[in-house]
């Protein structure tokens, strides 16, 4: 009895932090390949896991910040997914590399493809010029489902609180280096060949030697948590056969 009561508390345990990992990571998010500096140009990945079990991921939708407008918005291809940008007028224009900017990207869609259960996919975008005022930039993503189910991505973080249940994702900014605005226009240019065929495999490896050390990370940790269980339930069994005998 007492073996079976700990086997039992050992695999709930198990279930718990399996569960909570899963749960933590489980939303769509913003990350930049390498960093993404202030007053420069950055790619960034929207992260997009499917957590349905009887549903595919069929439209993704990021709406970008109004309070620091983005004037340059280039999404890479991805396999099997239409991208349509849309840009609105702005209440006040931007100077960029010597230009007056009267409008801005104000949302990005990409529909057609499908994130089957137990799969995500990364969305990059090529972005510019990045405030310098600001130490971060919230997106707001609304996620939609085979089933008509739509998740929206929106909720922001407030500080001291806990994680909301469906936050926003979020673009950490790092310091400027250097001069920002000549960082921002050598990004730029490289940026503007992304359409490459040679850029498009560049930023593919990276984001799939990113995703992979995540992965492998996560299995790491939960051959730890079952390695851990099955050595108390040896233990235990171990002790009652000398007591028996």
């Amino acid at each position: 009895m007492n073996v079976s009561r700990i086997a039992l508390a050992g695999g709930v345990a198990a279930s718990t932090v399996l569960l909570l990992a899963g749960t933590a990571s489980a939303h769509v998010s913003v990350q930049p390949q390498g960093e993404a500096a202030k007053g420069g140009y950055a790619v960034i990945n929207f992260k997009v896991p499917n957590e349905r079990d009887n549903a595919s991921t069929t439209k993704l939708e990021v709406s970008f910040p109004t309070d620091h407008p983005l004037a340059s918005v280039m999404p890479q291809p991805v396999p099997g997914w239409n991208i349509e940008v849309t840009t609105s007028k702005l209440a006040k224009p931007l100077e960029m590399h010597g230009k007056t900017i009267n409008e801005a990207v104000s949302k990005v869609t990409w529909t057609g493809g499908k994130i089957e259960p137990g799969r995500f996919q990364q969305f990059p975008l090529s972005v510019g010029q990045l405030p310098e005022d600001a130490d971060q930039l919230v997106f707001k993503a609304v996620q939609t489902y085979s089933n008509k189910e739509v998740v929206r991505w929106i909720e922001e973080q407030k500080e001291g609180a806990d994680e909301p249940d469906t936050p926003a994702p979020v673009l950490k900014l790092t310091a400027a280096a250097g001069d920002a605005h000549g960082a921002a226009a050598a990004a730029g240019s490289d940026s503007s060949d992304s359409a490459d065929a040679s850029g498009q495999s560049e930023k593919t490896t990276t984001a799939s030697s990113a995703s992979s050390q995540d992965n492998a990370a996560r299995v790491l940790g939960v051959i730890g948590i079952v390695i851990g269980v099955a050595g108390v339930a040896f233990g235990v069994l171990a002790g009652r056969r000398r007591t028996t005998t």
